[in-house]
């Protein structure tokens, strides 16, 4: 049985970013999909500071360990699939997102690669195209596909519950949810490509970089 880990990067654990994954949760669990949400609530989030120490110790786990990004990268690792949804902030994704998810594809970018995933952006009114394309952005340089939907995976609300509301949006979510269980079929049978070896560069001067 697959299982998907969907991710709830809200403040608000019943909030619309919640309706919207428990939408998609739901037609997962009828597809006889094993789910599981994690919230990301109010605790704070660090950022990467690029101090590398997670590539020397090479255990995948961030140096930093005060907050979710081991735990949801342990679990991460156990899944076969991932959706998350992230409420939209001055037209961009919630901040401690982001920061959570550039530190665990880094320090345990294996535990992600090759996984189908699919980004859902909530919010009130405007700003979820950009904020959409954002959540998908990290996830291309992973090898993940993309899981999308008869629409943009964008979901309307504003008061705790009201995304319900949204018929276009759940019907969004459920198509999303069913483009997802298509994938994993398809990757269960399939072994993902050989990946070169890869020849990191910057572009001043022909210098290798960092990261």
């Amino acid at each position: 049985m697959s299982k998907v880990l969907l991710i709830n990067g809200s403040a608000h654990l019943k909030g619309n970013t919640a309706v919207a994954l428990e939408e998609v949760a739901k037609v997962l669990q009828s597809e006889g999909v094993e789910t599981e949400i994690v919230n990301l609530g109010t605790k704070p989030v660090r950022g990467c500071i690029g101090c590398d120490k997670c590539k020397e110790n090479g255990n995948g786990r961030c140096i930093f360990n005060d907050d979710a990004a081991n735990a949801i990268s342990a679990q991460a690792a156990e899944a076969d699939g991932f959706v998350i949804g992230a409420p939209v902030y001055y037209g961009v994704p919630d901040a401690r997102w982001l920061c959570l998810l550039q530190r665990m594809l880094y320090s345990n970018g294996a535990a992600f690669r090759f996984k189908p995933v699919a980004n859902i952006a909530v919010c009130r009114r405007g700003g979820a195209s950009f904020a959409y394309q954002v959540l998908n952005m990290p996830w291309m340089m992973m090898n993940c596909p993309v899981a999308t939907s008869q629409y943009w995976n964008i979901v309307y609300g504003n008061e705790p519950g009201e995304a319900s509301e949204d018929r276009e949006g759940m019907q969004t979510m459920r198509a999303l949810a069913r483009n997802m269980v298509w994938m994993l079929r398809g990757a269960s049978e399939n072994k993902h490509p050989e990946l070169e070896p890869w020849q990191p560069m910057s572009f001043i001067g022909g210098a290798e970089s960092k990261y």
